[in-house]
């Protein structure tokens, strides 16, 4: 096989594939990327076997055929070449000469027979959404997913398609996210479980135009994403998400309107005395004065005053920190609307059409400070 193509183009194609190279693996041929350049045109391809990513580039081919090599040698050397003309030339050994300017590499590679290509799944089942959309969308929800794999659906989001919406959630057991988006069209309804990895490398390597779409495929075991010349192809989680819709009550005793900035500055302040692990909670005291924010900690206290617009009862209230920066900061509105129950009742932090929807558990002030 022999080819060349630019850098930029090279480079571009291997840093998207590699985000579907393991880490950790006992297959080698896992370790690979590659290069198939039998069909007159180059196809670039990395799988980990739960997600694998292929990209096509431009080039030209000098002389088809197929090779495998090492995705993290292969990706550093590629990087480190002059901004020229790249030429992969291999023999019927394996062996892969990289030329660029006056630089030669010369590294082993693979025969691509043991590779394991893309799955083959049926485009069936699909949705149009900007790329702009979905990356924005991920963004914001894709933080509260959880890192524990004794529960398997939680690591992941649910996508829910219902007529004109699209809604994806995430939650980790103590905070629910959820974000919802009109479609173009009227599609069935359809609720899957996609991997929070599968997400985070899709947002990755999406370029997310607000003017460019990417297709979304769905069958009963895999996820595809269609974009420019990249296929993702992705396992879904099996399994049926716990039921978020009993959770969502509208009632409340408190609603505060405040400013979001302040807000996020002020609880941002005030982590300043917690260290990593720490669980004391930030306590909300909310009255018809305004909103008083304090902590406590082995390193000190802080307080400060925030003016709001208050609805209904007066309530004191606490809250792991990290969760409503969290929320905060994926909020675009200047202004941000609380409702609240009661001190052991989750707050809700959303906007009126409930495009976004944040439920977030309070923490035991009794727990933590003995009232």
């Amino acid at each position: 096989m022999k080819l060349v193509c630019s850098k930029s183009n090279l480079l571009n194609g291997v840093q998207i594939v590699s985000r579907a190279v393991p880490n950790k693996t006992t297959m080698s041929i896992l370790e690979c990327i590659l290069i198939d350049a039998s069909n007159g045109i180059i196809t670039l391809t990395a799988n980990d076997m739960d997600m694998g990513i292929e990209t096509v580039i431009e080039g030209d081919i000098v002389e088809s055929g197929v090779i495998a090599l090492d995705a993290k040698i292969f990706l550093e050397i590629v990087r480190k070449l002059p901004d020229s003309f790249i030429t992969i030339d291999t023999d019927a050994s394996y062996k892969t000469l990289i030329t660029c300017e006056k630089a030669k590499f010369t590294i082993v590679g693979k025969s691509g027979e043991d590779f394991s290509y893309l799955p083959m799944v049926e485009k069936e089942e699909s949705i149009v959404i900007s790329q702009f959309s979905l990356k924005e969308m991920v963004r914001q929800t894709i933080f509260s997913i959880s890192d524990n794999d004794n529960n398997k659906l939680m690591t992941g989001e649910l996508f829910e398609i219902n007529g004109e919406e699209l809604k994806i959630v995430s939650s980790d057991g103590h905070r629910i996210s959820i974000r919802k988006i009109a479609l173009r069209e009227i599609y069935e309804h359809r609720k899957v479980i996609v991997p929070g990895k599968t997400l985070n490398e899709v947002s990755k390597i999406l370029p997310g135009g607000a003017d460019s779409d990417l297709t979304v495929y769905f069958t009963d075991k895999h996820i595809v994403f269609e974009f420019d010349n990249t296929v993702v192809v992705s396992r879904l989680i099996e399994g049926e998400y716990f039921s978020i819709d009993r959770m969502l009550s509208g009632d409340y005793e408190t609603k505060v309107r405040v400013n979001k900035k302040e807000l996020l500055n002020c609880i941002d302040r005030a982590t300043l005395l917690t260290r990593e692990g720490d669980r004391k909670p930030i306590v909300i005291n909310i009255s018809d004065e305004g909103m008083e924010l304090k902590i406590d900690s082995a390193l000190g206290s802080m307080k400060e005053e925030i003016d709001i617009e208050k609805q209904g009862r007066d309530l004191m209230i606490g809250f792991n920190p990290k969760f409503l920066i969290d929320a905060l900061r994926v909020i675009d509105d200047e202004e941000v609307d609380l409702y609240m129950v009661n001190p052991k009742a989750p707050c809700f932090i959303k906007n009126e059409e409930e495009s976004y929807i944040y439920l977030i558990l309070p923490v035991s002030l009794v727990a933590n400070y003995g009232r």
